[in-house]
This record gives structure tokens, C-alpha cells and sequence, in this order.
């Protein structure tokens, strides 16, 4: 399965706002990911649209998660930016040809789209177990203990 690059930063952006003390901006987010503001705005009004995160206004305003790391999946990100279509859609291409297998013959789904949407559902079932919690907590494994307390200190920082 091929996800958009957005789905990386808003993954990356929903583990950062874990430990946020306060609302983070977009470019605030993307000075720290060192990635395109526009783009990556983008992809946070995709999770604030999937109510995963929420807008802050005002001078100090920003970024939030609107519910508990531990009840956002990998998955919820995913529709929020990628959509939530079957990444196979069966065309019936054994109707069409020559030879094609006549439609009242088809009684059955296709074992092409049986095997991809198999596929596709045990993807989802993966990306669905998955939360932001549990992302957060294997940064400290992965990138040291030092990491994500350092990008809270970071953001606590006054930007100017």
C-alpha cells in the first residue's frame, strides 16, 4: 500500500503534540520537521477536519490533539489523509474480452479482488492497533530518552 507523504507528517505531528505543553502553530511544526509549511498546513486541516486535532486561535494559538494519544490509531491518521478508499478496486476485468466470463457466471467475487481486499483489511487491522501513544512511547526506544523531552523543550521555547 502507497500512502502520501502527509500521512508521515501528520504522523510525526500528532507524536510531537504529545508532549506540547501549549498549542503549536503549523510553522512552528514545520521549523521543527523542516518540511514545507504550506504542505504540512494542509495535512493538520486534514486531522482537524477527521477531529483528531483542533485549532487554537488567538497569538499563542495552534495545534492540539482533541482526544488522548492513546485513542487516535495510525489508521485514523491515515483516513484523515489519505481518505479511507480500498487502496484495490476490482474492475471485473474477467467480464471483458473475448473470452470474458459472462456477468450471470460470476457468482462469486473475483479471487483477485478477494485476495487484495484480504490484504487490505489485515493493513487497516495492523494500522488500527496501532495508536499515537503507543508511537510516542517507542521514540524513547528508538531515538533515545532524550528525544521527545528535548521537542517539548524545543516548542516551550518563544520562537523569535
Amino acid at each position: 500500500m502507497k500512502l502520501s507523504g502527509g500521512v508521515e507528517w501528520a504522523l510525526h505531528c500528532c507524536v510531537v503534540l504529545t508532549v506540547a505543553a501549549d498549542p503549536v502553530s503549523a510553522a512552528r511544526l514545520a521549523t521543527l520537521h523542516d518540511v514545507s509549511p504550506s504542505y504540512l498546513a494542509k495535512q493538520l486541516q486534514a486531522l482537524s477536519r477527521a477531529g483528531l486535532v483542533h485549532s487554537v486561535q488567538g497569538k499563542t494559538g495552534g495545534y492540539v490533539l482533541s482526544r488522548k494519544p492513546a485513542e487516535v490509531s495510525v489508521l485514523d491518521v491515515v483516513r484523515a489523509v489519505d481518505g479511507s478508499s480500498p487502496a484495490f478496486v476490482c474492475t471485473e476485468i474477467r467480464q471483458r474480452g473475448p473470452l470474458g466470463t459472462p456477468p450471470e457466471q460470476c457468482t462469486a467475487q473475483c479471487p483477485i479482488a478477494r485476495a487484495m481486499g484480504a490484504a487490505d483489511a489485515a493493513w487497516r487491522a495492523s494500522l488500527a492497533a496501532v495508536t499515537i501513544a503507543d508511537l510516542a512511547s517507542s521514540v524513547e526506544t528508538d531515538s533515545g530518552p532524550e528525544a521527545l523531552p528535548a521537542v517539548a523543550a524545543w516548542l516551550a521555547r518563544d520562537p523569535d
